[in-house]
């Protein structure tokens, strides 16, 4: 049998990591690439697995685009973006609420469970946990049956975290304003979980390798960013398009309580052991 030193010395390093983090609540949101990619979903499972039981106590939010789309294909309907946004009618958003809800959440209760996970999958309507009202574009207009989150009950997560369970959330919300159900954007209900729960971390698994000050130069990546920085950030235009709500949401959890926010790149199997148990961590993490 090959002798490793380093394995053992990266296990070693783990150690205070392990320490540090026992116990405290880690929000992740899982979707993009990591999702989409058999391998990188193993990897992300088995990541999840191995921090629950070194006794992280975590909250997994995930979205599903990308099949959403597909499902909606097979009935025959096109799928249509407005300003990113899925504009979604009431076929839609049946179809929505099938696939996040049943589809896509069952799989990953199932697949943390047979790599020795215990999960509970949730939707936010499960408890009344997240409630929302129709969201309005600036100019007034709606995109059908989108949804700003308006109030988050952490209860149902809280209570199955003390059960031992690993929580997986589904975000589709209960609408407060009329009799409906409504999609809302899984970065923003994440960010919103972690603020309720005061959560330790909120990890955001995007396709990118984090903040870059050039996007075409990889090793251009901002390791960490202060709150303070992020304006200047979007206006020099490092922040731009699809994540500037990615921070946003790392911003505003950051600002209300919770102790760091990250963009890690989801496309590297492992990312997520790398930033949480070795001292090298991985992404973009924003701090106070």
């Amino acid at each position: 049998m090959k002798h490793h030193p380093d394995r053992a010395t990266i296990l070693a390093e783990a150690l205070p990591y392990i320490q540090k983090y026992s116990g405290k609540t880690i929000v992740i949101k899982y979707g993009g690439n990591a999702m989409s990619s058999p391998e990188l979903f193993e990897a992300v499972m088995s990541d999840l697995v191995l921090l629950s039981l070194v006794g992280v106590r975590l909250v997994v939010v995930h979205g599903g685009g990308p099949e959403i789309s597909e499902t909606l294909k097979k009935l025959g309907k096109e799928s249509r973006f407005v300003d990113g946004l899925r504009y979604t009618d009431q076929e839609t958003m049946d179809v929505v609420q099938m696939v996040l809800c049943g589809k896509i959440n069952k799989n990953l209760v199932d697949t943390l469970g047979r790599r020795g996970g215990r999960a509970l999958g949730l939707c936010g309507l499960d408890g009344g946990m997240l409630r929302a009202k129709q969201f309005k574009r600036p100019d007034g207009s709606d995109i059908g049956l989108v949804g700003e989150i308006t109030e988050v009950d952490p209860r149902p997560v809280t209570d199955a975290l003390e059960g031992g369970y690993i929580p997986v959330v589904s975000t589709v919300a209960q609408g407060t304003d009329g009799n409906t159900a409504y999609n809302v954007n899984a970065d923003t209900a994440a960010s919103k979980i972690a603020i309720a729960l005061k959560a330790a971390k909120l990890i955001l698994l995007t396709d990118v390798k984090g903040l870059l000050r050039d996007p075409k130069d990889e090793s251009t990546l901002l390791p960490e960013v202060h709150v303070s920085e992020v304006p200047g950030l979007i206006k020099d235009g490092i922040i731009s398009g699809g994540m500037i709500p990615k921070l946003d949401c790392c911003v505003e959890s950051v600002r209300q309580g919770v102790s760091d926010a990250l963009i890690l790149d989801g496309r590297v199997p492992h990312s997520i052991l790398e930033e949480m148990l070795t001292d090298t961590g991985a992404g973009t993490m924003i701090l106070p």
